[in-house]
Parts: C-alpha cells; structure tokens; sequence
C-alpha cells in the first residue's frame, strides 16, 4: 500500500514542473533507487523497451562525441536516459500489480484538474500573481511550457469522457465539470498540436468503443453522450470567444500555416534542412546543436531524434514506437481488468505519435509514463497468456497420464474376467 502510494505521488508531481530539476524528478530518483533495492523486476515481457531506449540513448551519447565543444549536453542525455528509466519502472510496476493502473490514473487526473485551473485562472486574471502560470499570453499552468502543458491534460480528459460513456449518471456532473476545466485548460493554451491531439484522440475513444460495444442501446448511448458534451465543450468555447484577447488570440493560433512555419528558413523549411543533414551526419551533430544552429529548435520529434541521437538513435526510436503501437493494438480490444487503461493509454500515445511531425516530444515526462502504462499493460497481458498456456499445458499432461492409468484399469479387469 505504501509503496502503490508513493507511485500515485510520483504521477500526482508529474503536473508541476515550473523549474528544472522538478520535484518530479528528485522524487523519482529517490523511488526508483530505492524500489531496485527492494526487488525491482524487470521482467522479460518489457525487455523490448527497455534495449530499445538504451540504444536510443546510445546514440546520443555516440552524437556527443561529435560536437567540438561539449556544453552541457551530458546532462541533456543524463535526462533523457533517466526519463527511460521512469517508463520502465511504470511498465514492471504495473506488470507487477495491475490495480497500481487506476491510481496512477487518478492521481493524473488530479494533477491535471489543478494545473489546468491554474492555467485558466492564470489566464483570466483571477490569480493575485497568475502570471507565472502564463507564457506569450497563453496559458501555461505549472509547466515551463504552453505546448506541454495542453498536451498533458489530455489523458486525464479522456478518462473523464470515457467515465462519462460507461458510467453511471450519478457520477456524471462532476466528470462534466472536470472534463470542461480540462478541455478549457487545453483551449487556453493555444497549442494548435494540443488542440489536434484532443480532438483527435476523442474521435478515436468514440470510434473503438463504438467497434468494442456491440449493443444497441449502448452504442446510442455513445453516440448522444458524445453529442452532448461536444456541445457543452462547443458552448464554453463560444462563451469564451466573446471577449476580444481570447477572440484575437484564438484567430491568430488558428491558423493552420503560422509566419513562422512557412517563411525562409520557416518551420517546415528547417525540417527539410534537417532531413539533408542528417545525411551528411549519421552520428547526429549532437543535443540541442540544431536549435543553436538555425536559432530555433527542431519542433519534430523524427528530426530531433536524427539530430541529437543520429542514424543509430533514429532506427532504434521509429522501432520502439512501431512494435509499441502493433503489440498495443493487437491486445486493445480483449477484455481484461486493464483494457480501459491500455486503451486510452494507447489512443493517447498514438496521438502524440501523430503530432510528432510537428513538435518535440523529447523530454516530455508524460510521454515516458504513457509508454510505461503501454508496455505494463502489455506485459500483463503477455503473463495472461502465458498463465493459460502453463494451465492447458498442465491439463494435458494430467489427462495424458490418467490415460495409461485408465487403460490398465481395464486391462486388469478384462483379466479378472476371463
């Protein structure tokens, strides 16, 4: 109980993260070193993940070694190989026990409910001192950043949506509410890739469970649940465009080119510029070096890979995530005590692969938890079957050795007989 409770704390800091080193991170060092003391498994079910982001952060080492001048990028690589570690101490704790699942959850959400209402009231100017939870007159909540901040809110607001198809209408008001806090958190960012992420990423929970639920009845209930509240969320966005900064800024991030995507040397120029020197590069020019290169960084995560973790970094990255999505999608659907978690786990992480394109993923502390909740889900499902494959095995070796047994039986008898 203890320890499940420290793990629920660990995610509940996951939202809060204004300075570097983040309490989330001192936290977790703590945990994770003393959790490897007491028994810490990692068990062969997560062994893709955990060879594949080693490599990974092989290559940023192996990239390092071709900058002239080091600077601090060890650390930035000291980083990203302890962020590897976060997603496989989630994947073998919840392989471990998986109702570790729905505190984890809950322990998100309410992160997300209190970051976002900082954010929003940030925002608004309801906060004596609110303007540390803004940044370029978005909000930012408790994050460095406004493009991380809505994408983290996004989990947890899925949850709530799917609480609201498959629960009960007692706990409905308070998931509407929370779900409403999210969604405007979201809005208030003006992330266009936060925006498309949780656009996206609903249409994807209402379409599987429309497949998942074969019943009638409930599949209306999907359907008019799904219209209701995309018409709350449409009514709170109307209510909020009828003042002129929200209005002004909204039209401008709305846009789906910005000036800075598609001018000279532009967003989408510098990827094409990135893409040539990667071939030029297979070990990488090393970390952060594009962003001091061309005065802005790589805003693609492919690219940042390619980049600051060469050819090497790049092949074994596009690996983790493709075997992650097939192995998920094989198991989305069965029905298991933890299928509600994979699945919105899974429709989260495929989002963020689909935004990739377009922002940096790197160091995103809610991105490394999803891959753990992904590969823990994963790995129980792997030990279901190989727990009914050991009983069916035993099964048979049982009925195959009554067999002989039954025929001397028998054999004995014919004898008694005759």
């Amino acid at each position: 109980m203890l320890a499940s409770l420290c793990v629920a704390f660990g995610v509940f800091l996951s939202g809060f993260v204004i300075n570097e080193p983040a309490p989330y991170e001192l936290f977790l060092v703590v945990l994770i070193g003393v959790w490897a003391v007491f028994g810490l498994k990692l068990s062969r079910h997560i062994a893709p993940l955990i060879a594949l982001y080693v490599i990974f952060n092989i290559g940023g080492m192996f990239s390092i070694l071709t900058m002239d001048e080091v600077k601090g990028t060890p650390m930035y690589i000291a980083v990203s190989l302890f962020l590897a570690f976060t997603s496989m101490f989630f994947a073998a704790i919840i392989e471990a026990d998986q109702r570790r699942l729905r505190l984890i959850f809950h322990a998100y959400l309410a992160a997300a409910i209190i970051t976002a209402l900082l954010g929003i009231l940030g925002y608004l100017g309801l906060l004596p001192g609110g303007e540390i939870f803004t940044r370029y007159g978005r909000a930012k909540g408790a994050f460095q950043d406004p493009n991380v901040f809505g994408p983290y809110l996004v989990l947890p607001a899925l949850y709530l949506m799917h609480g609201l198809l498959t629960g009960t209408l007692k706990a409905a008001p308070l998931r509407i509410a929370g779900l409403l806090i999210l969604a405007l958190g979201v809005f208030f960012s003006f992330s266009r890739a936060a925006w498309g992420l949780l656009a996206i990423c609903m249409m994807m929970l209402v379409m599987i469970m429309l497949i998942k639920e074969r019943t009638g009845a409930f599949r209306l209930k999907i359907l008019v649940m799904t219209l209701i509240g995309a018409l709350l969320l449409v009514g709170a966005i109307v209510v909020a465009l009828q003042f002129d900064q929200i209005a002004d800024l909204f039209s401008d991030r709305a846009k789906l080119v910005q000036a800075y995507d598609g001018a000279r040397h532009g967003r989408f120029e510098r990827h094409a510029i990135g893409f040539l020197m990667a071939m030029e590069h297979p070990l990488g020019i090393g970390p952060l070096e594009f962003g001091l290169m061309w005065g802005e960084d790589t805003h693609n995560i492919w690219l940042k890979a390619l980049m600051d973790y060469g050819w090497l970094g790049f092949v074994s990255y596009v690996a983790l995530i493709i075997w992650t999505l097939v192995l998920g999608f094989r198991f989305l659907l069965r029905d298991r005590p933890w299928q509600p978690y994979l699945m919105l786990s899974y429709i989260v992480l495929l989002g963020h692969t689909i935004i990739g394109g377009v922002i940096d993923t790197d160091h995103w502390r809610h991105f490394y938890l999803l891959m753990g909740i992904v590969w823990g889900c994963i790995a129980l499902e792997m030990r279901w079957q190989s727990s009914l494959r050991s009983q069916a095995h035993a099964r048979a070796h049982a009925s195959s050795a009554v067999a002989p047994q039954a025929r001397h039986g028998r054999q004995t008898g014919a004898a008694r007989g005759h």
